[in-house]
């Protein structure tokens, strides 16, 4: 495992260095270039938001690989990282490093991130459609999931769904309810350094998305690369097939599962989340 580690780092440099080299001529922006951070709530588009920003690599000297992932909890074993672990790794990216991560807007994330040194994007989706995935992804696509037997012991997608919405209380691993897992994500919205992004509109209004990714890049690192060039490089990079998010490559697909007894304790523990992300104007839904 040293080694493998060891040889992706290697790798990962050389490939940054490359990159370097064929963008010589680019002029360094004043604050160097930034380290482009996609922030995601989990099952909201992490892979899709990653895609894109590699994109940015066809156009500048950014790297072409995502340099590593961060996760508040560790998904096999299901235990919360430290807050000195998040800063230990924000710390640990360097300028056009591209990097993703299930982050928490603690205060001392927060004055790293919306720092001139990052340029970050915040993604996130309909609560309502995450629940749903995130039963899919439990039970079916990651075996090694902290949650993965229990949801298998469940008798039906029903009972599943409902884990999802209202979290366990049943076990010693933190696993609160929508509501609560969403709460730490919150304050990114508060910030105009980072860009915030309805998954939603990626699938919906991708043109008009995909210019405020860009244009956000800009005010921090102006290239000399024609828009529709950089554009171009962000659309193609896209590739449905290896973003789990994309199981179905659709949106408000909760009005599929969802029955009156699931929108009824959503609406108990969510209602208000709905409301504030935009997704809904009231509880009448």
């Amino acid at each position: 495992m040293a080694l493998k580690s060891t040889l992706r780092s290697i790798i990962y440099q050389t490939e940054k260095q490359t990159q370097r080299i064929r963008f010589a001529s680019a002029p360094t922006p004043q604050n160097d270039w930034p380290i482009l951070l996609g922030i995601s709530f989990p099952k909201s588009g992490t892979h899709l938001l990653d895609q894109i920003l590699l994109g940015f690599a066809n156009v500048a000297p950014f790297a072409k690989r995502v340099h590593s992932f961060y996760a508040e909890y560790e998904g096999e074993s299901g235990h919360k990282r430290t807050p000195e672990q998040a800063l230990n790794w924000l710390d640990s990216l360097r300028p056009r490093d591209v990097a993703s991560a299930h982050l928490f807007a603690r205060p001392e994330a927060v004055e790293r991130v919306c720092s001139p040194k990052f340029a970050p994007y915040f993604i996130f989706r309909d609560p309502r459609d995450v629940v749903v995935s995130h039963v899919f992804y439990v039970t079916d696509m990651e075996a090694r999931h902290v949650h993965h037997e229990y949801y298998q012991s469940l008798p039906d997608f029903n009972a599943r769904l409902n884990v999802s919405i209202l979290g366990r209380s049943d076990t010693g691993i933190e696993f609160p309810n929508i509501a609560d897992r969403f709460a730490p994500y919150l304050g990114w919205l508060d910030h105009h350094e980072v860009l915030t992004i309805h998954f939603e509109d990626l699938i919906h209004d991708r043109s008009a998305t995909l210019t405020r990714i860009m244009d956000h890049l800009l005010t921090r690192a102006p290239l000399q690369t024609s828009r529709q060039l950089i554009l171009n490089s962000l659309e193609t990079s896209i590739n449905p097939t290896k973003s789990p998010t994309f199981r179905s490559g659709k949106t408000g697909e909760w009005k599929k599962y969802f029955t009156d007894e699931h929108k009824k304790i959503f609406k108990e523990v969510a209602g208000d989340l709905l409301v504030k992300l935009g997704y809904e104007k009231d509880r009448e839904w």
